[in-house]
């Protein structure tokens, strides 16, 4: 049961998860033009938001860096938020990732989203130097340093990767009191130190429902325990294809998620979840409890419990993978945008 401040009575946002990722050695410019002309779609059809990833020497697909990616469709984006989902900031120097958000929180006209995490890619750490018993310190260290620095604090740090004295941002965020931070976590770990460390959690795509309405719980008690509010928007990403037949929309998204999910599995991502979760299993069996996809009705359904019943309040489609053509990306957004968001509206 949803118990009251858990947003169930707020309304609800939608927004799009653009797929920076393409087959390695394609026209990643005319990919690139796909997947911008998706954005428009979604922007002229009234989205809220607009969200890109980060992964660095992405094997099995290239992948366009997303702060350049968001401060080209910033100029385009007019009224919708525009965020990271995620930056991999124990990657980073913290005044780095501070000034970038602060710029593109300016580019927006204050409407930008700081969304990071924690990673879990050996090849990522090594090539940045990062011993992986130290990523949940630099993880921890580096969104402090960069939280207080958007803040507008005075900012001393002694660590072998920044050293500030009395440092302070002059390249300030337009945001008050800072833009808001939302945190990607998978592990049981890594959900309770979002529920310590961020304004929201923002809801992975690849566990199942059972999983996310497990962690919820976790997150939410860990939110009580620390004195802390509910959240005030609590957003997730689904990974979703509309068709006007159940059979099409298999048709047409299982080859492209079947693909993509093997990369991440080579990658090691299922390892991340809790318990002994494994994506190198037929796509037909991944789907279950996990992807939305079908006719708008069988999406309704799928999304609806969602809503009313774990009191999600800003829905993120990502409804196109790498390889996908762009025009059938579109074809599934116009009938989310048709009929599904309506139906989601009113729930």
């Amino acid at each position: 049961m949803i118990t009251p401040g858990r947003g169930y009575d707020k309304p609800v946002r939608f927004g799009l998860f653009i797929t920076n990722q393409h087959p390695p050695g394609a026209d990643v410019v005319a990919g690139q033009e796909g997947q911008l002309d998706t954005f428009r779609f979604a922007r002229d059809a009234g989205w809220d938001s607009v969200f890109a990833g980060q992964h660095y020497l992405p094997e099995g697909m290239a992948m366009p860096q997303p702060i350049p990616l968001l401060a080209r469709m910033a100029a385009e984006s007019d009224d919708m938020a525009v965020g990271l989902g995620v930056m991999l900031i124990a990657l980073y120097n913290p005044v780095d990732a501070a000034e970038a958000v602060a710029t593109l929180d300016v580019m927006t006209g204050g409407r930008f989203v700081f969304g990071v995490g924690l990673g879990y890619r050996e090849v990522e750490y090594e090539a940045f130097a990062v011993d992986r018993g130290m990523k949940v310190e630099r993880f921890t260290r580096n969104l402090d340093i960069a939280t207080r620095l958007l803040l507008g604090e005075q900012v001393d740090a002694d660590l072998p990767w920044c050293r500030l004295d009395g440092a302070r941002l002059t390249m300030t965020p337009i945001q008050r009191p800072r833009p808001p931070i939302w945190i990607a976590a998978n592990a049981h770990a890594a959900v309770r130190r979002a529920a310590r460390m961020s304004d929201s959690w923002m809801i992975n795509p690849h566990a199942t429902v059972g999983t996310i309405a497990e962690q919820l719980e976790m997150f939410r008690a860990e939110r009580v325990s620390a004195g802390l509010p509910p959240v005030s928007e609590l957003p997730l990403i689904r990974e979703v294809f509309c068709a006007p037949t159940r059979e099409e929309a298999t048709r047409m998204a299982y080859p492209y998620l079947s693909k993509k999910y093997r990369v991440y599995a080579d990658w090691g991502q299922d390892k991340a979840l809790p318990g002994n979760e494994s994506f190198k299993i037929p796509v037909e069996e991944l789907e279950k409890n996990r992807f939305v996809l079908g006719t708008p009705d069988d999406c309704i359904a799928q999304l609806r419990p969602w809503r009313t019943e774990l009191g999600v309040d800003h829905f993120l489609f990502r409804s196109h993978w790498s390889g996908m053509p762009a025009e059938m990306s579109l074809a599934s957004m116009k009938l989310l945008d048709n009929e599904v968001i309506p139906a989601l509206k009113e729930a």
